[in-house]
Order: structure tokens, then C-alpha cells, then sequence
């Protein structure tokens, strides 16, 4: 554990239960978020290469116009 860790952890044991139960929902809020975007990345990051593999074939190929935002 580091010691900003132990610091956080020893001044929420300063605060009564209840506050000590937001704070901890909170922190599992976030580390549950976390493991939810980790896997998200994890399972597109194969497919986000896929397409930007088929980009550059398609660019080298011709497949490719530059258009302005004018003529989306």
C-alpha cells in the first residue's frame, strides 16, 4: 500500500461510519468504473487496428477522397 493510500485511509478513519460509507462507495464506484472502461478498451483495441489497417489500404488503393466539411 502507499503511503498517500495509508494517509487517505487513516484520516477517513477519523470520520464517523456514515461518511466513512460514502467515501467507500464512492472509491468502488470508481474502481468498478475503471474495470468496466479497462475491458471495453481491452475487447475494441483488436478492432480499432482491423480498421485502421483497412484505412491505409484503402488510402493506398485510391479508395480514399479528401472532402471538406463542407461536403459531408
Amino acid at each position: 500500500m502507499t503511503q498517500l493510500l495509508e494517509k487517505v485511509l487513516t484520516e477517513v478513519h477519523k470520520l464517523p461510519p456514515e461518511k466513512q460509507d460514502a467515501i467507500a462507495a464512492v472509491i468502488l464506484e470508481e474502481l468498478e468504473d475503471a474495470q468496466l472502461w479497462d475491458k471495453a478498451f481491452s475487447e475494441s483495441e483488436n478492432k480499432l487496428a482491423q480498421l485502421a489497417q483497412k484505412v491505409r489500404t484503402d488510402i493506398k488503393a485510391g479508395r480514399i477522397k479528401k472532402m471538406g466539411i463542407d461536403e459531408l
